[in-house]
C-alpha cells in the first residue's frame, strides 16, 4: 500500500507517542520492590508482569484515540482487527526476564506492519533512555536532545563478526547445533540482550543476530530498525521473518549469506 509523505509525518508522531506512554509505564515498576510476576507457562518460567499490561494498555489507550482504525497485534491483549490495512505491533516488554532481574537490555517494541512486514519500527530502552527508529526513510538513535543517524558496520567474513543471541540453547538441539557451527566460525559470541541486540546491529555495535521460536511482536520492530540501518533480516531460509520463526538479522549481506549457509539445512 502506499503511504503520503503527509500520512507518514502523522505515523510517526503516533510510533514516539506510543514509545513516549510505554517508557512512562515500564519505569514505574522498573526495580521496584513487590513487583508482581506471573508464569504464563505450565512447564518453564515465561513471565508477565503487571509493567507488560499497563505499557500495552496505555499504547493501546492512544491509538484508539489517534488510529481507531488500524489493527492492533500485541503480546498480552492480542489482536484487534482493522480496517486501514495497517497493523500495530506492539511488545510491551521483550525482555520480561531481563526487566525483573533488574538488568537494562529489555525494550520497549512498535512496529507498524503494512501488509508484507513492517514499514516503520522502534525500538526503545527507557532506562537508558535510548530510541532506536527505522522507517520512512529515517535510521536514528535518539537519547535526551542527542540524536544520530544509524548505519550497520561492514563485515565480510564470519570470522570478524561479533554474534549475539539471548538464549544459550537457541532453539531445538538441532537448531542449537546450527547455531554452535555459525559460532565457531565468528570472531566473539556472546548471549543475552533481547532485543537491544538488534539495535546494536543497527548502531554499527554488532554484526548478527541469530535466534529461534521469535512471534511476529518480538521481531517486527526490530526488523524495520535494522534494515532501515542498511541491514539485512530473514528467517534461516532466507525468506520473510516478519512473522517470527527462526530468525538471522546480520548488518552485512555478506556474513548473513556465510550463516545462512550453514543455518538453511535445518528445517
Amino acid at each position: 500500500m502506499t503511504i503520503t509523505e503527509t500520512e507518514q509525518l502523522e505515523l510517526l508522531s503516533v510510533a514516539h507517542e506510543l514509545a513516549d506512554v510505554a517508557r512512562v509505564e515500564t519505569l514505574k515498576y522498573f526495580r521496584t520492590s513487590g513487583l508482581s510476576v506471573s508464569n504464563k507457562e505450565q512447564d518453564s518460567f515465561d513471565p508477565v508482569t503487571e509493567a507488560d499490561r499497563a505499557s500495552e494498555r496505555a499504547m493501546r489507550d492512544i491509538l484508539a484515540k489517534r488510529r481507531p482504525n488500524d489493527g492492533i497485534l500485541g503480546e498480552e491483549y492480542g489482536t484487534q482487527e482493522g480496517t486501514s490495512g495497517l497493523t500495530w505491533v506492539l511488545d510491551p516488554i521483550d525482555g520480561t526476564r531481563a526487566y525483573i532481574s533488574g538488568t537494562a537490555s529489555w525494550g520497549v517494541l512498535i512496529g507498524l506492519d503494512a501488509g508484507n512486514g513492517p514499514v516503520l519500527g522502534i525500538v526503545d530502552q527507557p532506562f537508558t533512555g535510548e530510541r532506536f527508529l527505522g522507517g520512512f526513510g529515517q535510521s536514528i538513535w535518539i537519547r535526551g536532545t542527542e540524536s544520530r543517524q544509524m548505519k550497520t558496520r561492514d563485515c565480510a567474513r564470519l570470522a570478524d563478526a561479533i554474534l549475539y543471541t539471548t538464549f544459550p540453547e537457541v532453539g531445538t538441539e538441532a537448531e542449537g547445533a546450527a547455531f554452535k557451527r555459525v559460532s565457531k566460525k565468528c570472531k566473539l559470541t556472546r548471549y543475552g540482550l533481547d532485543c537491544y541486540a538488534y539495535a546494536l546491529i543497527g548502531l554499527g555495535m554488532v554484526d548478527m543476530v541469530i535466534e529461534s521460536g521469535l512471534l511476529a511482536y518480538d521481531v517486527q520492530g526490530p526488523i524495520a530498525v535494522v534494515e532501515a540501518a542498511g541491514g539485512i533480516v530473514t528467517n534461516w531460509q532466507g525468506g520473510p521473518a516478519h512473522n517470527g520463526g527462526q530468525i538471522i538479522a546480520a548488518g552485512d549481506a555478506r556474513i548473513h549469506a556465510q550463516a545462512l549457509e550453514i543455518l538453511s539445512k535445518v528445517s
